[in-house]
């Protein structure tokens, strides 16, 4: 259920901003985007484990708040983002 480091890798690789890049807003929100899919499959076998349901709630609420901040800083960013992503907006 967690993920791994090759997929993190590949995720800070394809959306840094520079080579020493692993903590921009995109990449935070990347790395969370993969965990929240991840935690979405695991749901719909195991539909009654609300203790990982609070952390998928948890990952949702971080993504957002992120999200914002690339919205009111670049709003330019914030769209490429989102049809990167996939994510509805």
């Amino acid at each position: 259920m967690s993920i791994t480091k090759e997929t993190k890798a590949q995720l800070i690789q394809d959306y840094r901003r520079s080579e020493q890049d692993t903590g921009s807003p995109e990449v935070q929100i990347a790395v969370l985007s993969h965990r929240i899919a991840q935690l979405t499959e695991h749901f719909k076998k195991h539909s009654k484990d609300h203790a990982s349901r609070r952390g998928l709630l948890m990952l949702v609420s971080k993504r957002r708040s992120l999200l914002n901040y690339v919205k009111s800083t670049n709003s330019a960013l914030y769209f490429q983002l989102l049809d990167r992503l996939n994510l509805r907006k």
